[in-house]
This record gives C-alpha cells, structure tokens and sequence, in this order.
C-alpha cells in the first residue's frame, strides 16, 4: 500500500519511478502483477483526440465608458454573454457566423477551437461587441483586437472530455454520411473508431478509483484539474469481469489555465458536413495505490470492446453489428456483416503517446505531483435520453 503524499515525497526527490500505460502492461507481461506493482509509483497515460465539448471562459476587463456586452463575436465566431458584463464564453464547436446569424460559406471550416487555439499561441483576433445600455453601463458597442496577453482571466471549462470507451461508426446505408467521427462511406465502406483502447486514461482505471474532483491532470501543457463529473457522465454502463464499459460510460469537466498551454496540444479542427471542433492533449496520472492498480492498468486492447453502431439509421438508438475489441480495430481491418472493413482511429495515437511520455518525464522531474481529490466522481448515474417532449401536447413539435 501507498499514499498520495508518499508518492509525491519520491517524486520531489526523483526517487519515484513512472511509467507509462505502454511502459506498465509490458512489465506486467513480463514480470507479473505484483512485481510490477512493487516497483511503479505512477502510471502516467496520455490522450489526444477531439473534445467538441470544450471552450473558454474570458474577461476582457472593463472599457471606458464601461460596457455589458449583450451580444460579442470573436474572431467572428459568436461568444456567450449572459452572464458578468465583460465575461464571455466561448465554445470549441461553434463556427464562424454571418451578421444575421447564419454561417458563411468560408467560415463552415472555422469555428471556436481554431480561435482558442489562436489566442493560445499569442496571437491578436478581432472582437466586435453589442452591448446593453444602461445607466452604469452607457457604451452600445466596441471593436477591438485582443491577444491572450491582453485579458485578464483566459481558461478553458471543458464540460465533457476523456470519455471512458466510445462506440464505432459505420455506414450501411447507400450514400455517404457526414458525422462526428468524420465520413462514414456507404456500404460499410469504412469504420472509424474514438478511443486510444487500452492507452485511454479511463480504461486504465475503469472504477474511477483514482481520479476524481481535485485530481490534477497535463492538459495541453499546463496543468489542469478534473472540476467536476463531465456531461453524460454515464458510469452504469454495462462492463465486462474486468470492469470496461461496453460503451460510452463515464466522462470528466476539465478546467485549464489556457494562458499557460502550448498550441501545439491544442489545435482546432474540422470534419467536413459536420462542423468544427477542438483536437486536446490531455495526461492523467494514475498513483499507484495498491496492486489492484496495476492489475486494472494492464488490460490489453484485446481485453477491450466497443459496440459497432450503423449511422446510417436516423435515430437516437442505432442498430449495431456486435461489438469489437481493440486489437481487431488497431489490425487495420474488422468484419462486419461478413465484410473487411478498414478501420482507422479518431485519437492520434502516436501524439497519446507522446502525451503520455512528456507527462512522465514532467513528474519524474518533480514538476508535476499528485493531488488528493476532495470528493469521489459518482459511479450510480443513469443515462436520461430527452423521450417526453410529446408530452405537452397534441399540438407539440420534435
């Protein structure tokens, strides 16, 4: 058995020893459980893979006269406003908009993660605001250039990220789709996948035992924490014995100093038909409490599944074909309906893996330590699908 604070008396010193996820399962190979467990202090696992469901908050600090800003455009990318007088919200997945609120047709491929990522690297973007007239607010609009260096707070609020396991998209319908997971061909002419398998933070401790509200975690290069469970936190998943979710299971809210990232690890991105999005490095530390610990970090891709789902069926519930373990999607190909379906990964996973080795050599350093979480992350949550809009009426729309 180990604490926190041991843990991170031998990092301070350089006497711990990290491993990566990669690193870890290897050594179990080889040396076993226990042995292996005997002389690991940290797991160190990495990730980097869109999260649509990111943005930043910002204050731009007061003009003269001072202004409640109604209605704010970054970039040309609308920010949310409803709440401080100069504090916005900018989400990663909103894209570019005309004045009257529609998209243009150059800006569909640009959206809030390109603009956070440009602020991350230093550079100025345009800021075009409307503001609510009052008696002690009396400016009516402003248009300005900003910089990361010019604001006061700049940090991303991520409500969803690091999903624990996700699904596989195919396509057996007879015309190409566009989604979130990029093009999908017809005839199950490909299927792409979302999860770095066995180097995803979360399968490597898929009962949440230790990560929770407080754990700092490397996002993009700085050091974040893990705020709160994330949206569609969804733990009851069905698991296998060894406790991976079937499916989409549990998620986390990460918050970031965004001034402090490298925009190397934080790039936004687009997926044609569909709209943009944000490409996030993340690293979590897996303190290695027990043997229990690195009996659960040494699952293998094919010790992993994911279900197969057909996009090409309208509906919230999708029908699937079966499921798939990990080492069968990183082969290149799978079967699906007695078909070979190429397959290829949404995670980069050779830039997981770099996360993972520069979070490792960070805390091998003693400039990244563990954190003791202040509250456990809920493991009874159900998934509520939105079944009763009918339900205020004969006359209700979808």
């Amino acid at each position: 058995m180990r604490s926190i604070a041991e843990i991170n008396d031998k990092l301070r010193t350089g006497k711990a020893t990290v491993w990566t996820a990669e690193e870890l399962k290897a050594k179990v190979a080889e040396l076993g459980v226990s042995a292996a467990a005997k002389q690991v202090d940290v797991i160190a696992t990495g990730t980097f893979e869109p999260m649509e469901a990111s943005g930043a908050f910002l204050n731009l600090g007061q003009t003269d006269p001072p202004m409640k800003i109604r209605r704010c455009w970054i970039d040309g990318v609308p920010a949310y406003a409803g709440f401080g007088a100069v504090d916005l919200y900018l989400g990663a997945s909103h894209p570019v908009e005309f004045a009257d609120g529609e998209a243009t047709e150059e800006g569909r491929d640009r959206g809030g993660g390109h603009v956070i990522e440009d602020l991350v690297a230093g550079k100025p973007v345009p800021l075009r605001a409307i503001g609510h007239v009052t008696d002690c607010y009396p400016r009516a609009s402003l248009e300005t250039v900003i910089t990361r260096d010019s604001i006061n707070q700049f940090y991303l609020y991520n409500p969803r990220n690091l999903y624990q396991n996700f699904i596989v998209g195919v396509n057996g319908g007879d015309r190409a789709l566009s989604t979130y997971l990029g093009p999908l061909q017809p005839n199950l002419g490909n299927a792409v996948y979302a999860s770095g398998g066995a180097l995803s933070p979360l399968l490597n401790d898929p009962e949440l035992r230790l990560v929770g509200i407080g754990s700092r975690v490397w996002i993009a290069g700085s050091q974040g924490y893990i705020a709160w469970e994330g949206t569609q936190h969804f733990p009851l998943q069905k698991r296998l014995p060894n406790q991976t979710p079937v499916g989409p299971a549990a998620t986390l809210a990460l918050v970031g100093d965004a001034k402090a990232m490298q925009p190397q690890w934080i790039r936004g991105c687009y997926f044609k038909g569909y709209g943009p999005s944000l490409m996030l490095g993340v690293g979590v530390p897996l303190p290695v409490l027990d043997a229990v610990v690195v009996e659960r970090c040494a699952v293998r891709d094919q010790d992993i599944v994911a279900p197969i789902v057909d996009f090409s069926i309208p509906r919230r519930v999708r029908p699937t074909f079966g499921s798939v373990n990990y080492a069968q999607l990183k082969s290149g190909k799978i079967e699906v309906d007695g078909k070979l379906v190429r397959t290829a990964p949404l995670t980069s996973l050779a830039l997981s893996r770099q996360v993972a080795e520069i979070l490792k050599a960070q805390m091998q350093a003693g400039e990244f330590l563990l954190t003791e979480f202040v509250a456990p992350l809920p493991t009874d949550r159900t998934f509520i699908p939105q079944d009763h809009w009918g339900q205020m009426g004969a006359e209700s729309e979808p």
